[in-house]
């Protein structure tokens, strides 16, 4: 009787600041509207009274364990679920001032890292597969003109990573985090490059060794199962695509200087990763973050693209060019939202209720933060600093003009 009466108050003055277009219904039958409408959009069901404390407290954080371990069954189109989840967890916030943000300080230590990594990646191939394209790209796709189906905006995306590294053949390539294999084989087939791809993932080390003995360029591509700060020797150019998040923001400076070493001295490097819209803490705002580290990426960090270009100055690196891809990780996400909600039965099928809800909600939930520009994310191409200025090129025509040979400035 109290968590109901506190409930009703709860849901009362929710309506009287947002209004969504969402009904509570309780495990007694009991409904609580959220606002006027002719219908709800979303429907709550609350299958237990332990769930309560978590409603009335509602930050993305909370909401989305309630959502995993069944606590909460919820009806409706993702999007309109994730507006609603985020207009409730806001309602909260602003009334209450109490918007909860926990410093995290990780060792990041090279055990730690494999086996964050593990978890987030070695789910299973077959899952990845069901939702991702054909070259099974786990990163933001890079769609052109906008109009771009999954497949074509990936390999775009790769394609302009090695066109603005400046990428010519015969050079050696290094790809830290290279994933299922898809950049190098790209930059080996298409570019002519000799590559280097290094994950601490054993199913993406095994299916990219696969292809890339299936593509025939098991003499231009070498994948490793190794810590980027195992790998010796240098490198004409390298690539870090989605992986700096899981270094922590106090480490970045290392993870730069790491980076520099490898690099040949007239060598280019590109960063390609997602940042946070805080400048002041770095946090992922309404509670997202602690839902992310406790289910998703245990471990990860999002720096502010301020501090990020900053630690890599404090590396030995020169920032050159700074490019936001806001718009086309929104795209992206909604497309691989989508794919996942038409192969639901199949996932299902390969995990368990709790990990396909995890996959689900974050996804979706992603979608809305890029957005809304609750996150953001940059490529950034540099060079070893302290270099002459004669190799710099005049102009970013070299990056998007069609019909140049590879390799033309």
């Amino acid at each position: 009787m109290f968590w109901e009466k506190k409930l009703l108050q709860w849901a009362q003055e929710v309506k009287a600041q947002t209004n969504v277009p969402a009904r509570l219904v309780l495990w007694n039958g009991q409904q609580l509207d959220f606002g006027e409408f002719a219908a709800p959009r979303v429907t709550i069901k609350v299958q237990s009274a332990t769930a309560l404390p978590m409603l009335l407290d509602p930050s993305l954080d909370h909401l989305g364990e309630a959502y995993v371990k069944g606590l909460l069954d919820i009806d409706g189109r993702l999007a309109d679920i994730i507006n609603v989840s985020y207009a409730l967890a806001r309602s909260t916030a602003a009334g209450t001032g109490r918007l909860a943000r926990v410093a995290r300080h990780f060792g990041h230590s090279k055990a730690s890292d494999r086996k964050a990594i593990q978890y987030h990646y070695d789910v299973s191939n077959d899952f990845y597969r069901l939702w991702l394209d054909e070259s099974m790209v786990y990163s933001c796709a890079y769609f052109e003109n906008g109009d771009e189906d999954l497949a074509t905006a990936q390999r775009k995306k790769i394609d302009h990573i090695l066109t603005k590294i400046r990428l010519q053949p015969g050079q050696r390539l290094l790809d830290i985090g290279c994933g299922w294999g898809a950049l190098v084989l790209r930059a080996a087939s298409k570019f002519g490059a000799h590559c280097v791809g290094v994950t601490l993932s054993q199913n993406q080390f095994d299916l990219a060794t696969e292809r890339v003995k299936a593509a025939g360029l098991q003499d231009r591509i070498e994948i490793r199962l190794q810590d980027y700060r195992e790998v010796p020797g240098q490198f004409d150019r390298i690539t870090s695509v989605g992986m700096f998040e899981h270094v922590g923001r106090k480490h970045l400076p290392l993870y730069f200087s790491r980076v520099h070493d490898l690099l040949a001295e007239d060598g280019i490097a590109l960063n390609h990763g997602i940042t946070s819209t805080d400048a002041d803490s770095g946090e992922v705002s309404l509670g997202g973050g602690d839902f992310i580290d406790r289910y998703v990426f245990p471990d990860g960090e999002l720096p502010h693209i301020s501090l990020a270009l900053q630690a890599m100055q404090r590396g030995g690196l020169e920032v050159l060019d700074v490019e936001s891809l806001r718009r086309h990780y929104v795209r992206t996400l909604s497309i691989w939202t989508e794919n996942f909600e038409a192969h639901a039965p199949q996932i299902r099928a390969l995990v368990d209720e709790e990990k396909f809800r995890i996959w689900r909600v974050y996804l979706a939930g992603c979608a809305y933060a890029f957005e809304n520009d609750d996150v953001s994310i940059f490529q950034v191409v540099c060079r070893k600093a302290g270099r002459s200025a004669q190799q710099i090129p005049w102009s970013r025509r070299y990056m998007y003009e069609s019909g140049k040979s590879l390799g033309e400035v």
